[in-house]
Formats: structure tokens, sequence, C-alpha cells
């Protein structure tokens, strides 16, 4: 089996589950390359946004449940399923790679950060999945380290995926505006140039970018983008996709490293 690739994608609405636009499209020609250039991985490793927790957890579930974990939208979004398995050899590699730093916690399960985009990826749901959360407690560069970690995973036959927002502040939406504002933009750009060139420095320390405050008011969305970068090799560049902001103050950037 080839080494996998190492792929961080926007989310952004939950109702992306249920869209079929250039975005979904991007996503299901995304899943399709994966399988044909790599084969089908092994199992995903699934860093989401919406599991952010007081420390590093890995699951074991055999069969974790998926998580409707968002309020107010139309029933037809709670219908959706995505009836993935878990995968214990990965949930044992992670804590080999990790060490005493990680702990198995099965609380949470396959949450909307997750499967709202792999439904897109992987319609099939035929691939395990297996979340580590999003440690709050670590600064951005410990993120960055967990993820250098884990990058061994990718010989192993295991996809590394993130999921989070570039650019994500629900307090400034504008749910009339289908592109970005200029912050947003703004922001987006520069973090896209600094992956795009691999200036790992730069967008470890977002917090110097321009409008840094609108585009992360918290870190939840943007630290998934950390460990991806970690979990790329130094200095491998980036395929982008979906470069696509919307809704105002929400950026939808992916980057696909080793594809």
């Amino acid at each position: 089996m080839s080494r996998m690739p190492v792929v961080f994608s926007g989310h952004g609405s939950p109702m992306l589950a249920l869209e079929h636009n250039e975005i979904t499209e991007t996503l299901q020609s995304m899943g399709a390359k994966i399988i044909e250039k790599f084969g089908k991985p092994k199992a995903i490793l699934a860093v989401s946004a919406h599991w952010y927790a007081p420390g590093t957890y890995i699951q074991s579930a055999a069969k974790p449940r998926q998580v409707y974990d968002m309020y107010g939208f139309p029933d037809e979004l709670y219908r959706v399923k995505y009836p993935v398995d878990g995968y214990k050899p990965l949930t044992q590699d992670v804590k080999s790679a990790l060490g005493d730093s990680v702990s198995v916690n099965d609380n949470w399960g396959i949450d909307h950060g997750t499967w709202t985009v792999l439904c897109h990826m992987f319609p099939d749901a035929d691939i395990p999945v297996v979340q580590l959360s999003v440690n709050r407690q670590l600064s951005a560069e410990e993120s960055y380290e967990i993820g250098r970690k884990l990058n061994g995973l990718r010989d192993q036959g295991y996809l590394i995926f993130g999921s989070g927002n570039v650019v994500h502040n629900l307090r400034r939406v504008e749910w009339d505006n289908p592109g970005g504002s200029k912050m947003t933009v703004a922001f987006n750009d520069y973090i896209r140039n600094a992956v795009e060139a691999r200036d790992d420095d730069t967008v470890i320390h977002y917090e110097k970018g321009p409008y840094a405050e609108y585009a992360v008011p918290t870190d939840d969305h943007y630290l998934p983008l950390i460990y991806i970068l970690g979990a790329a090799d130094p200095g491998e560049k980036p395929t982008v996709f979906n470069n696509v902001c919307n809704l105002g103050a929400l950026a939808m950037t992916g980057f696909a490293f080793g594809i």
C-alpha cells in the first residue's frame, strides 16, 4: 500500500452534508483520487474541531455513535446516516505514537465536523474512522508536535484527516453574503500563502496575521490545520482545494499533502 496523504478540509455549515455544489463535488473528487492513487485507506484518523476537549483523547469503540452536535437545522439533516466502524489497531497505533500524552475516551463519537465532509469524500461509509480530540489545553506549537508524532501512521495505510475552518466566526456570519468579508478573504489569503510556502511558523503563529482576532476568535476550528500541518512531511507542498469563502465569516479552504 502506498504512503497515505494528509488532508485538511473546511466544513462550514452542517448543511454541507445535504448540499450538491462545487465544494461537495471537489470533496467527492478528492476522495476518489485518494482511492485511485493510493488504494482504500485502512482507516481514517479524524481530527475534528468539534471534539475540543480538555485532553488528548483517542476513540476505541467498535461502532462509534454518530453525533448530531448541531441545533435548529432541518429534520432532513438529522436523518443523514454515516455508520462507520471504529478500528482498534489504529487506536493502538495512535497510543504507541503519542505515548502517555493520549488516553482512550469513548464518550464522544463521529461528530458533524467529520461526517458532513466524509459523506462526500467516501460516501459508502466503508472505511473505519477513529477520532482524535483537539486538546484545548495545548498551544499551537504543542498541537503541531502532536501532528509530527502522527506522521508515521501514513506508512501504515492510515489517512490522517483534519476538519475545521481557516476562518470561523459564527458571531459575524452574514447569511445574505455568498462570499467572504474583506477580513475573511485577507486572513484566508495570508494563511493559504503561508501553507503553500510551507512557512509553518507563520501558520502556527496565526495571531500575527491580518484581522486574526476576527478570523480566529476561538482556536477550536483553526487547530486541526496545525495538527495536519505537523503530520505532513517537512517542506511537503500542498494541493489547495475549495479555496472559497462564504457566509461572510467562513473559509472553506482545504489542503492535501502528498497527493
